[in-house]
């Protein structure tokens, strides 16, 4: 529940305020006034008289009713101050920024629970226990620092942790990265990461509200909420970004198949992200070099013409791909084009007729190819005119990187200078790279203060670049059906009565359910109704052991029987293997081994993982996730992100394969997985795939009743 009350208080009391500003109750007081707060701002402390210029209430019964309510007192008082404000003294909103609760111990728990309850029962909003605050435009009700630069252009910034959201800022401030609106939830029992999402998407206005989010996360309490209105968000032209801490979380427990080694719940959050649109990051420099990457994207969309002054379209990401790098310093822009390069983008090399007219304006040993070297002498004009003429001549060139720093000798206010006047001016997004935040802090100072960002280090911005551009769009929320018989999928279902692994003739059934082909096959503890199909489809064959859950690690398989004999002595062999209950003999294909899994995760639903199959999966883990649903263009992107997508595509004179069924073959099974929660796991390993054909081979589904 988030209300007026909280955003734009007219009036605020902090319980706990002091003269120290060095102690929490004393900093919040202090943020508030020198952050311009306007309403009425009160503070209940029973031992002094006066706070910082304020009178101090001595009695929480002498307080006029006030709008929000801020507690910086410890654990065991809060209860019951909240109950008194809410019932007496009319107060909607509740900042705690106390910790002991639930996140300490069970009595803690029970204290927030009685919070919960009295703000359920008086229609009150409540942020933390447990939290720095929050911040706006209206109050700065935190009691850290920094306080950011605050401007409706600016990021929201929801955090789960109150001290790495300091350090987030932290590393936003030095970038020049401004904020709009900055979250602690805390504990977050009654609005949540998700819950504040809710609102910005629900109350979201174009003209008005910041287009920049970035989110950390630790728990991900409802992700059908964060999916839908994260996606909602991004569709409606924001850029989102996230940090998920917690990543290891069963990443090496041993499991029954391979799917169940490999996808732990951080392939489910993966997943989450990837389908709703979320730049997934893994610290803070990478969260607040996205978040400079969205900022320096928004504001090169004020300067691109459109048909309505009051129209804004941010520029795509995915419409960046070719770059022009200016620099002074040849060593940068060489280790800028390889970490370009590496993330898949393109530096085109620049020649011509306008590029002989760049270079003869240039000093004499100057570079046009590109990267552009203006020589370490390069001049502030220099600058300007290379700038100019990748934003006017240079037509293959979607955006700017200029890295102009200074050895100590000189100073460079005019080069930024002019920096600032061409990115006030141009079309194409410019990133600059002053990396001489030392030698030439105060012209870089200059520089944020008048409202740019900084990326100080190229390659940190190449490696967030490349994860912004890898990042799909929200997936669309329509599941395909065609093709796949639910009904029938759900009569299977029903006739299975017990946990387990499901028996291959099942498998076979929902796979013809789901439109999966598979490959010919004949399950049987009888040899000769095993000689006979074998006969009827054609040698060779393969032989494998039915009821050991690891084939190979058994013996259990063997490729290209070629004769009647060979069959009949590998079925008395496998039969004698330990568990063995039956053999299973397939028609003997060739392809190119694919992989596709899926696990059922609490919460999230079934993750469904693709990659290059075979033995080796779980070693190599080349695999990407996507969750049940999917469409076709989230298919489509899992298969092109992996690691060994050119095998995939065709390499060295080896043909690929076809693509296209095996997009297919992923989304109508995660189709099938959405109509059947009972499967817990899923192997089809391997998948054997040509130019023409992708069939299941080997496959295994664990059912739980």
């Amino acid at each position: 529940m988030i209300n007026r009350e909280l955003l734009h208080p007219e009036s605020i009391v902090v319980i706990g305020g002091s003269n120290n500003v060095h102690k929490p109750g004393g900093a919040v007081v202090r943020n508030i006034k020198n952050g311009g707060y306007t309403g009425t701002l009160r503070v209940l402390n029973p031992k002094e008289d006066e706070v910082q210029g304020i009178k101090a209430f001595h009695d929480v019964k002498e307080i006029p009713p006030t709008e929000l309510a801020i507690l910086v007192v410890a654990a065991k008082f809060c209860p019951d101050y909240v109950e008194f404000l809410a019932a007496e003294k009319g107060v909607k909103a509740f900042i705690i920024i106390s910790a002991g609760f639930g996140e300490e111990t069970k009595a803690g728990a029970e204290l927030e629970q009685r919070i919960i309850d009295t703000c359920e029962r008086y229609g009150a909003a409540l942020i933390g226990p447990n939290c720095i605050g929050l911040m706006n435009s209206w109050h700065h009700s935190v009691f850290t620092k920094p306080i950011p630069t605050l401007n409706p252009h600016g990021a929201d910034f929801i955090s789960g942790s109150g001290a790495t959201a300091v350090f987030i800022l932290e590393s936003a401030v030095t970038k020049g990265l401004p904020f709009n609106t900055v979250w602690s939830i805390g504990n977050g029992k009654q609005i949540g990461i998700e819950d504040v999402l809710q609102y910005m998407d629900e109350n979201f206005d174009a003209e008005r509200d910041s287009k920049i989010k970035l989110l950390y996360i630790e728990n991900v309490g409802n992700p059908d909420k964060l999916l839908f209105h994260a996606s909602s968000l991004i569709r409606k032209g924001c850029r989102i970004a996230a940090i998920k801490a917690g990543s290891s979380e069963s990443g090496s427990r041993a499991a029954s198949s391979h799917t169940g080694a490999i996808a732990s719940s951080d392939a489910a959050v993966e997943a989450l992200f990837r389908k709703a649109g979320i730049v997934r990051c893994f610290s803070r420099e990478e969260l607040t070099t996205v978040g400079c990457i969205f900022k320096v994207l928004e504001d090169s969309a004020t300067n691109t013409p459109h048909p309505s002054p009051n129209t804004h379209h941010p520029t795509p990401i995915t419409h960046l791909n070719r770059f022009a790098i200016v620099t002074h310093a040849g060593g940068p822009g060489v280790m800028l084009t390889d970490a370009l390069s590496k993330g898949g983008m393109s530096i085109p090399k620049i020649e011509g007729e306008a590029a002989d007219e760049l270079k003869a304006q240039l000093f004499p040993g100057s570079s046009v190819a590109n990267p552009i070297d203006i020589l370490a002498t390069g001049t502030a004009e220099h600058l300007g005119i290379a700038i100019d003429y990748c934003e006017k001549r240079f037509n293959d060139i979607d955006a700017i990187f200029v890295i102009f720093g200074t050895p100590g000798l000189v100073q460079i206010y005019e080069a930024y200078d002019v920096l600032h006047k061409k990115i006030q001016e141009c079309s194409k997004p410019i990133f600059p790279i002053l990396p001489s935040i030392y030698t030439a802090g105060p012209e870089v100072a200059e520089f944020l203060q008048k409202g740019h960002v900084n990326f100080s280090d190229e390659v940190t911005l190449a490696t967030a670049l490349t994860q912004i551009i890898q990042t799909p769009a929200p997936a669309a929320p329509e599941i395909e059906l065609f093709g796949v018989d639910v009904p029938r999928i759900r009569d299977i279902i029903g006739t299975i009565k017990e946990s387990g692994y499901v028996s291959p003739d099942i498998v076979r059934q929902l796979f013809s359910c789901a439109g999966i082909p598979m490959v010919p096959e004949m399950v049987s503890d009888k040899k000769a109704v095993l000689t006979e199909f074998a006969q009827k489809v054609g040698y060779p064959v393969v032989a494998k052991v039915v009821g050991p859950v690891h084939k190979s690690d058994v013996g259990g398989v063997t490729l290209n029987i070629r004769t009647p004999e060979h069959l009949e002595l590998e079925f008395d062999r496998m039969m004698k293997i330990e568990g063995a209950k039956a053999i299973m003999v397939q028609k003997m294909i060739k392809g190119t081994e694919v992989f596709i899994g899926a696990k059922y995760e609490q919460r999230f639903g079934h993750v469904v993982l693709c990659g290059l199959g075979g033995i080796f999966v779980e070693v190599l883990k080349d695999v990407k996730s996507g969750l049940a649903p999917l469409s076709y263009p989230e298919a489509y992107s899992m298969i092109r992100s992996l690691r060994g997508y050119k095998i995939i595509k065709g390499t060295r004179g080896q043909r690929g394969i076809n693509e296209q069924k095996y997009a297919e073959i992923i989304v109508r099974l995660s189709t099938l997985l959405r109509f059947a929660t009972e499967i817990k796991e899923m192997d089809i390993n391997p998948l054997l795939a040509d130019e023409k054909d992708v069939v299941a081979v080997d496959a295994r589904i664990l059912i739980e009743k």
